[in-house]
């Protein structure tokens, strides 16, 4: 705990020093307002505040200052102004063009300490941890001394600073009269406000302000309270109707602000003067701010709720403002009608006939009524008021019956604290209720439940911001998983973002597109317009255009902003293609691909499909064979096979069994915690149990050693070892407890290699090799981290080396060690020397490869994505051509899995009423909004796509015509002729054929609309469904279907990659037919063959 404040005071300290070099920027504003402005003086005074406003400020698009910072410097008052406000002018007002050269070179030297100054200030102020420890502390305190000492601060006096008496109130003068005068207004302001006069209180507090020889502290009392109640008074003005045209210095917000900011700089150690800054940043609507300075009231004191209350309610109104986006953008915004109406607009939906529907829904579920009244005063209807209170008393009526939708919508109002008390952990509560109900409608299974993939979703960001939770990547990619599997569009939106930053798995980029594709056919107008930049970055021009037009037709105000700016990207981009050389353009594209690989966000891949467990006899063949490698897998398998059947076995554990499962799985982590892939829907009561034993260990033995303590903490940490900040706070104890455990040494390496911080990354890695000087771990990661810090090029590959001296031959890093070693060569030589080495240890790696375990093929590597580029030439060539239609790459393409699953489904259906008496699949459809006509033929369409036409919109294509192939058969043809089509680009969706003669319904299917045949579709009509609301291709207008000619039917076509000739059969039904074998397992898992498959 001494440790921890140790460095709690060290980031404060550094705070301090940051501050004080506002002493010299603001002298050197003013010598440089002097230089600028013809010998003009800065007087401090509001006009020559709004004059510079007006005449610079506003017409300077560099300078970017919130409105609070717009304020103090229209006020004029330069002691005002913090670092932020001073370094923006600094940097980024324009110079005259008549300095000397001896000004601007002068001017140049001190931008680039500027530079410096803020690039500190930044991490420092913006580190979520606020605790620095004592090795980056130095280095940062050296950085800043040497920055100030430049503009004139003198060393001996900074070195005073490094000194914990600089947080001790200093010794001055305090008159006993004014002090209990002073204490006596305090009182009454305090009083005051629990009456609520705030004006009087804040009246009160300013005169306690203002007496002379008061101590710091209290003084500092005395404005953290005048603070609140500015705030109070300010949402009492609210309450009146007070309106609030625009941000200004008599806003009691902004004068609260000053208020909370006099405070901090009188006990800058005190928890409350930060809550106060935090809770004015946030009334303000500065979220960010107001996050970092409640995290630094969080950092002085751990127990307060009302600072992780505060907290919770920035990230999630942060995390609404920006994407992803929290729980879904249908606010309570819209009243019924109005969504009816709109409804109407879009997809003809007729609103008489909704609410005919929802009349009868209410008769056959009570808890659907239920909810149906929630969102009537919700939002409002014909005959219903808006009420919230009213609202949720219905969904809390409808959680009480089980109902999904009404937990989340409960918990939407709970969250915004709408018609209930806001409770973020009640929130939660109900979102892990709703998420755990089955994600089809119990009732009418064909639907989905609706609210399970929407809660699945709102978790899912929860974990990703840490509202209310531990921030945890694997958990929020967990829950995103699952809401995308519902049918949520946002949440595959965020899962794309995963796959392409390298979140928690493995950095992925086709799969990060296809689920862009998903989230915007879906209708996420964020993931339209990420789906649009991607695609421009791949030169995809009239997809891209066509994707950002969609975003903007969705209602993307991000889009809609820069849609100028992107269509001169696209024009850009095609002049670049059109008058460059093919030479050129290859080295423009090698860079953009560089450049990509540089600005992806990683974090450690904790996440995987693979089960250690299910290779067991695999590993202990291998390790039967010597494998040691192999035999280290099996040991961590053993122990987390018995730590997982601990868990399973038992519904609540004793003390003794939390013991040994703490044990077991602290075993599996030591010895290779890849092994140990918790099961998501375990997590939280694994969490549970390591933090109770935790809880127990520091409770019962603060300062004695323990084997069970030890095991707790390694549990603990890795656990929670996406979480960068709270394990770098954690591990210094563990250390201090356990100095022989080198676990502890390596996750600080690690995480702090995570963090940016490979010095103190590397001073850990040495101390645990001191321990254990041969550990692989350990000397793979001191490699990594010499090579990060890029001082000494030969020395991480001298680290490698040593890897490769100890390290089994098939050890899983050993390839990566060959491609991390090639890299070294690639930064720290020039090319004619690099390159015969690069290549030498390229194809080592390759040959190492083939010496991996099973379960580690095929081999993933980061690096290799680095060295293609110099050592592939054919890679170069096809860098960014456009890509040849690669059906391959298509068949696990999350639309067309959950098309073709969903066909599977409903043809099993028809199957099963062919096949037993008594059994009806009853279906039914509604007038099309639009009707579809023919043309009398082909000549003069156009042809047109399936990713051409708008996945969202309910619309007839007239003058176009699709071209397709059957890929999916039907047996049933009442009352429509149910298919899944494929156009020439691989992409697939569902088609329904009415207006056919009813007596050839029977023929179509079994002859005609047949698997492998193509057809032409004219005029195609885009319907959104009206009671699934997804898309379809449909045909009211039998004629506008024109068959192409037999010859082009792509015969014996395979049911899994659609190639034609397959030779194989379903040894079951005897109809599906298969190029392999391999081709037979996918589509049996993948796209359920089962559903369909009937032995004749």
């Amino acid at each position: 705990m001494t440790n921890k404040l140790s460095e709690v005071l060290n980031y404060f300290k550094l705070v301090l020093l940051i501050g004080r070099s506002l002493v010299s920027l603001r002298h050197l504003f003013k010598n440089r307002y002097v230089l600028f402005n013809n010998g003009q003086i800065w007087n401090d005074s509001p006009t020559c505040g709004n004059n510079y406003v007006t005449n610079v400020i506003v017409k300077n698009k560099k300078i970017k200052l919130t409105r609070v910072q717009k304020i103090s410097v229209s006020n004029g008052n330069s002691d005002e102004w913090d670092v932020s406000t001073l370094t923006a002018l600094l940097l980024f007002i324009g110079r005259p063009k008549t300095l000397s050269t001896s000004e601007i070179q002068q001017l140049d030297q001190e931008d680039k300490l500027l530079e410096q100054l803020r690039d500190i200030r930044n991490k420092v102020t913006h580190s979520p941890k606020k605790s620095v420890d004592d090795v980056q502390f130095n280095q940062l305190w050296t950085d800043l001394a040497a920055i100030l000492i430049a503009f004139g601060d003198v060393n001996t006096e900074l070195e005073k600073q490094k000194d914990d008496s600089v947080f001790e109130s200093p010794k001055q003068p305090v008159n006993e009269e004014n002090m209990k005068d002073a204490l006596r207004l305090n009182s009454l302001g305090t009083q005051a406000h629990k009456d609520g006069k705030y004006s009087e209180a804040v009246t009160f507090f300013t005169k306690a302000t203002i007496l002379p020889d008061v101590s710091n502290h209290d003084r500092a009392t005395f404005y953290s309270n005048m603070a609140a109640s500015r705030l109070a008074l300010h949402e009492q003005q609210k309450a009146s109707f007070i309106k609030f045209e625009s941000l200004d210095a008599k806003d009691e917000r902004y004068l609260a602000l000053q208020d909370a900011k006099q405070a901090r700089n009188l006990w800058p150690t005190w928890w409350k003067v930060h809550f106060r800054v935090g809770k004015v940043r946030a009334a303000l609507d500065e979220h960010k701010k107001a996050i970092n300075s409640l995290e630094r009231a969080f950092a002085l004191d751990h127990t307060k709720n009302e600072i992780q209350e505060a907290l919770d309610e920035s990230r999630i109104i942060l995390s609404r403002q920006s994407p992803p986006k929290y729980l879904d953008s249908t606010e309570f915004t819209k009243a019924i009608p109005e969504i009816l109406n709109e409804l109407q607009r879009k997809f003809g939906t007729d609103p008489e006939m909704v609410r005919k529907y929802h009349s009868l829904i209410e008769k056959i579920d009570s808890s659907r009524a239920d909810v149906l009244k929630g969102h009537k005063y919700a939002l409002g209807d014909i005959d219903v008021k808006q009420d919230y209170e009213q609202a949720a008393k219905y969904f809390a009526k409808a959680v009480d019956q089980g109902n999904a939708e009404g937990m989340y919508n409960l918990a939407r109002l709970t969250d915004y604290g709408l018609g209930v008390k806001k409770d973020h952990n009640l929130a939660l509560k109900l979102l892990e209720q709703a998420a755990a109900q089955p994600p089809q409608n119990p009732i009418c299974e064909q639907f989905p439940n609706v609210g399970v993939a929407e809660s699945e979703h709102a978790l899912g960001v929860r974990y990703f911001e840490g509202i209310a939770v531990r921030k945890d990547l694997s958990v929020a990619f967990y829950w995103y998983q699952r809401a995308t599997d519902h049918g949520s569009a946002m949440a595959a939106n965020n899962l794309g973002s995963m796959y392409l930053d390298g979140l928690a798995v493995d950095r992925d980029l086709e799969k990060a597109e296809e689920l862009f594709v998903l989230g915007a056919r879906r209708g996420d107008p964020l993931a339209m317009m990420t789906l649009a930049e991607l695609l421009l970055s791949k030169n995809n021009f009239q997809m891209a255009k066509i994707w950002y037009d969609r975003a903007c037709e969705s209602g993307n105000v991000v889009a809609q902003e820069k849609r100028d700016q992107f269509a001169e990207q696209i024009e850009k981009r095609q002049q670049l293609i059109n008058e460059s050389s093919g030479d050129e353009l290859k080295a423009v594209y090698l860079l953009e691909y560089l450049i990509g690989l540089f600005q992806a966000k990683h974090a450690p891949s904790v996440l995987s499909d693979h089960s250690y467990i299910k290779d067991y006899k695999m590993l202990s063949e291998h390790a039967n064979r010597g494998s040691i490698t192999a035999k280290q897998l099996c040991d961590a398998v053993g122990h987390f096979t018995h730590a997982l059947n601990i868990l399973l076995s038992f519904e609540r554990l004793t003390e003794g069994q939390e013991d040994i499962f703490v044990h077991e799985l602290a075993q599996c982590y030591r010895i290779e915690n890849i092994v140990a892939q918790i099961p998501c829907q375990l997590h939280k009561r694994v969490s549970e149990v390591i933090d109770r034993v935790l809880y127990r260990c520091t409770k019962e033995s603060n300062s004695v050693a323990s084997q069970l303590d030890e095991d707790v903490r390694v549990c603990y940490v890795t656990l929670h070892i996406n979480s960068y900040e709270l394990i770098d706070e954690f591990l210094p104890l563990c250390k201090q407890k356990y100095p022989k455990s080198i676990y502890f040494f390596l996750t600080s390496g690690a995480v702090n290699g995570f963090l940016r911080r490979p010095e103190v990354g590397l001073y850990n890695i040495n101390n645990g090799l001191e321990i254990e000087p041969d550990n692989c771990e350990l000397l793979y990661h001191k490699a990594v981290l010499l090579r990060h810090l890029g001082r000494d090029i030969h020395e991480a590959i001298t680290a490698y080396q040593k890897f490769l001296s100890v390290a089994p031959k098939d050890h899983r890093k050993v390839p990566e060690v060959y491609y991390e070693m090639a890299i070294c060569y690639m930064l720290g030589y020039t090319p004619d020397l690099a390159i015969d080495r690069m290549m030498k240890l390229y194809m080592e790696g390759k040959q190492a490869e083939k010496l991996q375990l099973p379960c580690f093929l095929p081999y993933k590597s980061e690096n290799i994505a680095y060295l293609k580029p110099m050592l592939d030439m054919e890679f170069i060539q096809n860098i960014r051509s456009v890509p040849d239609n690669n059906r391959k790459q298509h068949l696990t393409d999350p639309h067309r899995v959950e098309i073709i699953k969903k066909h599977r489904e409903w043809e099993g259906k028809a199957l099963q009423e062919k096949h037993i008496s008594g059994y009806t699949v009853h279906s039914f459809t509604r007038k099309p909004r639009v009707k579809q006509q023919t043309a009398k033929s082909l000549i003069g369409l156009n042809p047109i796509t399936l990713r051409e036409i708008d996945p969202r919109k309910d619309q007839v294509y007239n003058g176009y015509v699709l071209s397709v192939t059957i890929i999916e058969k039907t047996y049933s043809w009442i009352p429509s002729i149910h298919l899944v089509i494929e156009d020439e680009n691989f992409d697939c969706e569902r088609m329904l054929v009415y207006g056919f003669p009813k007596k050839q319904g029977e023929y179509l299917i079994s002859e005609l609309y047949t698997i492998g045949s193509k057809m032409h579709i004219i005029n195609p009509y885009l319907r959104i469904g009206a009671n699934d609301m997804k898309p379809t291709i449909r045909v009211d207008e039998f004629s506008s279907i024109v068959m192409q000619n037999e010859s082009e039917r792509i015969l014996n076509m395979c049911r899994y990659c659609c190639e034609a000739n397959a030779s194989k059969t379903c040894s079951r039904c005897q109809q599906a037919q298969y190029c392999s074998k391999e081709c037979q397992i996918m589509d049996w898992k993948l796209y359920k063959h089962k559903l369909i498959c009937q032995t004749k």
